[in-house]
């Protein structure tokens, strides 16, 4: 047995990879399933398509690699955070389409708890902010709204769990009803700072202690698969949201790493070590991993809408035929137009959190075209990125007057062009590894370490491996007048709400 799988389930697929023990790539299978927008702002998935999507995946990268259960000596899994299950404790079936992390529709509701003064508590257990990202506020608006489901939560016959924990349940044939740390750290029902539930949140949002999942380590025994799944039963022993499993494949266990992963949203992830710092400029404090009992914790930075703008482009223009087109036509643009777009399509995450702005697009003139708004796109990835790590730097004393080194990884990061101008933007290095697969080699991590197939963590780093770095060449002349450009359609956005 020396392979590990890594279930890679995304916010738009599922994949499944299978690691050797030298974290090289045996075998990757991946598959796309429908998103829903019932209505503006609502995003959801069928939970089923979320479950046969990874079956199927891990059935195809067994077969592709000609490996049976038998030569898998664990599972990790990796998931789209903050997204909501709720389903029957006794058939598994879901009482509603899961509601994604992207989703919108509970901002009224998190108003009211800010209007009731229930933010500093919220900050203060969690880490986090009241906003409809989390899962809690998604978890009372289902039983709120789906006729019964309050009443048989309080009987103790549905449960919650993110994706990651309706995977583990479906997957062990119902046996487990567990997450890990990192997963549990998003709900905003979690005290970070004493690894439990917290009663008085569960309490603020009406909901029943009996749904939640057991909490574990990222490292943990978290059951075994039914043995008809994948031909014999298979150990599943690593679990980590998507952003925590990436910083963990990047190998960024030293305070003052930072790693920054770009899919559908983009998440930016600073290590501070045992200690939780609380932002002062609207970040989240969240938990890195958990190993061994200990948490290891981090400030993180997150943007609804990476990736979603060039999706945006070519599904919703109709601009390119596909993404790896619009490297190449940002850099064809006319550098004389200052097109900036702020791609505020569900609102904009840290550090504004503003979930009530809506995209736009500034400076637009007669000669604007295709390839202008190709560079706007691009370059609002890395603005936002900006803003992250200035607002990083200002929070953590440590990182001040530091030469941040930006571990990337994801989608995005194919492009050269949007990775250079990441780097001039930012006047700092950004270091593209080798594997780029590292939300799913983080998961896979996991699961090896506690399957005694990978070594403990500082032998670990020492396995990464730079493919690329991309130095700052931009005049600061120029950085700053681009900079100062995004900052006016901010405010301008800003005022207009």
């Amino acid at each position: 047995m020396t392979l590990v799988l890594a279930i890679d389930q995304g916010t738009t697929s599922s994949r499944a990879i299978l690691f050797r023990p030298d974290t090289s790539i045996a075998a990757v299978a991946q598959r796309e399933f429908p998103q829903h927008f019932p209505a503006p702002g609502w995003v959801e998935h069928e939970p089923e398509d979320l479950w046969t999507s990874t079956v199927e995946t891990c059935r195809e990268a067994l077969s592709r690699a000609g490996a049976t259960a038998w030569d898998v000596a664990a599972i990790g899994i990796t998931n789209q955070r903050e997204t909501t299950v709720v389903w029957d404790r006794r058939t598994g079936d879901a009482v509603s389409r899961a509601i994604v992390w992207q989703d919108r529709r509970t901002a009224d509701f998190c108003a009211t708890l800010k209007a009731e003064g229930h933010e500093t508590l919220v900050a203060d257990r969690t880490g986090l902010l009241i906003d409809p990202y989390f899962s809690g506020t998604k978890i009372a608006w289902i039983l709120d709204h789906v006729p019964g489901a309050r009443e048989r939560a309080e009987r103790g016959e549905i449960l919650f769990g993110t994706v990651d924990s309706y995977l583990l349940w479906r997957l062990t044939g119902g046996a487990v009803h567990a997450t890990d740390a990192t997963n549990a750290s998003r709900t905003m029902l979690f005290d970070i700072h004493r690894g439990t539930w917290d009663d008085d949140l569960l309490a603020m949002l009406r909901i029943p202690r009996a749904m939640l999942p057991e909490v574990r380590d990222c490292a943990a025994d978290f059951g075994t698969t039914l043995p008809g799944l994948f031909g014999g039963p298979i150990a599943i022993a690593g679990v980590a949201g998507d952003q925590q499993a990436a910083m963990v494949g990047q190998a960024c266990f030293a305070p003052g790493m930072v790693k920054s992963t770009y899919g559908t949203g983009c998440f930016a992830l600073l290590n501070t070590g045992a200690t939780p710092i609380r932002s002062r400029n609207r970040l989240l404090t969240t938990i890195a991993y958990q190993l061994g009992g200990r948490r290891t914790y981090a400030l993180e930075g997150s943007i609804f809408v990476a990736g979603a703008v060039v999706q945006w482009l070519r599904d919703g223009l109709g601009l390119v035929a596909e993404a790896a087109e619009t490297g190449p036509l940002a850099a064809a643009a006319d550098p004389a137009q200052d097109v900036v777009m702020v791609p505020a399509f569900v609102g904009l995450g840290a550090p504004h959190w503003n979930p009530d702005l809506r995209g736009a697009v500034f400076g637009l003139t007669r000669a604007t075209g295709p390839k202008e708004l190709a560079r706007a796109a691009l370059d609002s990835v890395c603005f936002q990125t900006v803003d992250l790590l200035v607002a990083m730097r200002a929070d953590w004393p440590d990182s001040r007057g530091a030469r941040t080194v930006l571990r990337v990884d994801g989608g995005m990061t194919a492009s050269d062009w949007t990775m250079q101008r990441l780097a001039d933007l930012l006047d700092a290095p950004v270091d593209r590894p080798e594997i780029q697969e590292t939300t799913a080699l983080g998961a896979a991590y996991l699961a090896g370490l506690q399957a005694g197939i990978y070594p403990d963590p500082a032998r670990f780093a020492d396995t990464w491996r730079l493919e690329r770095r991309f130095g700052s060449t931009m005049a600061p002349d120029a950085r700053a007048a681009k900079l100062a450009s995004w900052r006016r359609a901010i405010a301008g956005l800003l005022a207009s709400a």
